[in-house]
């Protein structure tokens, strides 16, 4: 006899596998990662879905509601009792070790995810038990990232492709807001910034020089690339210092203005670089 549950979320799975993290459904538009835990039990390894928060640096926050069912998802079963876990963004996969939240600084990060979006209320009012809050937090490793790809250049607009959907996530997050910036809509902002650097930096100390030194005819294309990024750099530094503030309308033009050069810039990568890599 088949799962229903079980059934619906292999569904997802797949889809979100097939289309390296996009997914249509009651997850679409959302921001969803597949957690890998090991069985509290039975010691196999167990695939969800679960939606998160992002929160800055090397760690991203899951909330254990399963609706506000009275009893805690097994997903969380498993991961208290083993805490190594594996995590698929749709672009990267890696290992992560897992913190549950308590006291006030769980109450923080629920109060943040609450205020970005209410049904995280509407599932603790339907039960007695509080609802956890999960830390998972990357497990550094030696080399590049684990990306899901077949080529370099395919890695490379995966990457691309996942900044693209984290803006017009940020963009309607702050065309919804209701006048003023939320705590959690900042930090939304300043993860994508910190990982916007983080990307700009691993081209600009491996890749370029990588693509330099075999194909000497991209010259011009890389210094173009390199001239961009401080640009860019210059304008996610206005963005810091918007959302140090509380004028939404102040971080809504310069997310804008991010937006509106990263594309560009993201576009011309692309053209330029992407047969290059395609042949490495």
């Amino acid at each position: 006899m088949t799962n229903p549950i079980q059934d619906f979320n292999q569904r997802i799975i797949d889809e979100f596998r097939a289309h390296h993290g996009r997914v249509g459904g009651p997850f679409e538009g959302g921001r969803l990662i597949l957690l890998t835990t090991t069985g509290a039990r039975t010691g196999t390894p167990h695939t969800t879905p679960v939606g998160y928060l992002p929160d800055g640096g090397d760690r991203i926050l899951v909330i254990a509601s399963a609706g506000g069912s009275p009893r805690h998802p097994d997903w969380y079963r498993n991961l208290v009792a083993h805490p190594q876990v594996t995590v698929e963004s749709g672009v990267f996969t890696y290992e992560a070790k897992a913190v549950v939240l308590a006291g006030e600084e769980r109450d923080r990060a629920f109060a943040r995810a609450v205020e970005s979006d209410r049904g995280w209320a509407t599932y603790q009012e339907k039960t007695d038990r509080l609802l956890p809050v999960v830390a998972l937090h990357e497990i550094a490793r030696p080399g590049p990232p684990n990306i899901n790809a077949s080529s370099l250049g395919e890695a490379i607009r995966l990457v691309h492709d996942a900044f693209r959907r984290e803006l017009t996530l940020i963009r309607k997050e702050l065309a919804s807001g209701a006048g003023t910036l939320g705590a959690q809509l900042r930090v939304n902002c300043l993860t994508f910034c910190q990982g916007l650097h983080n990307h700009h930096t691993g081209e600009d100390v491996a890749m370029f020089p990588f693509l330099a030194g075999r194909h000497p005819e991209a010259a011009p294309a890389i210094d173009r690339l390199r001239t961009e990024h401080e640009h860019i750099a210059a304008l996610v530094e206005q963005l810091r210092e918007a959302l140090s503030g509380t004028d939404l309308d102040t971080v809504r033009t310069e997310v804008d203005r991010l937006t509106a050069e990263l594309e560009a810039h993201l576009a011309y990568e692309e053209e330029q670089l992407i047969p290059l890599l395609e042949h490495v």
